[in-house]
């Protein structure tokens, strides 16, 4: 009886385990619902990013808040919704193949970005990337996760 009991409730936690997962939303409905990356997802549609974003990945995503893009100079957000290759260009900096969590990263790391160019990550008094300080950190979504960040990072001309 007591075998019987525990493989029941084995089965009942991978139920629910699996069912959690399958609940999980891809990183673009993910930035979606936080609410706060709206000026990231129209950019990600611009690009022409959102079928990407959405795929198999795994992608860990530097994702910058609506703040971030507002603390760029005026008129640049507009500029690039208007040039969709800049636009993915520095968004594609923004995103790492492979999903990489805070427990993965150590200081003066390199990391190789989808667009090819690489971020320098610190770990000392704070997780920063490129100079960009991460303030929330391992949002998980069902094909990678998303590191919030307060700055918009952009690869070197």
């Amino acid at each position: 009886m007591l075998r019987r009991t525990f493989i029941a409730l084995t089965a009942t936690a991978a139920l629910t385990t699996s069912a959690f997962a399958m609940d999980k939303k891809d990183i673009v409905d993910t930035a979606v619902e936080a609410g706060t990356f709206t000026t990231l997802v129209a950019a990600v549609e611009a690009a022409g990013l959102v079928d990407t974003l959405k795929g198999e990945g795994p992608f860990t995503v530097f994702a910058p808040t609506d703040e971030a893009f507002a603390a760029l100079p005026a008129g640049t957000v507009e500029g690039l919704l208007e040039d969709p290759e800049a636009l993915a260009a520095i968004l594609t900096y923004h995103v790492v193949a492979g999903k990489v969590m805070s427990t993965d990263l150590s200081n003066e790391m390199m990391a190789t970005t989808v667009n090819g160019a690489d971020v320098t990550i610190m770990t000392e008094g704070g997780v920063m990337v490129d100079g960009a300080n991460v303030v929330a950190a391992d949002i998980e979504a069902s094909n990678g996760v998303i590191h919030v960040i307060d700055a918009v990072i952009l690869p070197a001309s």
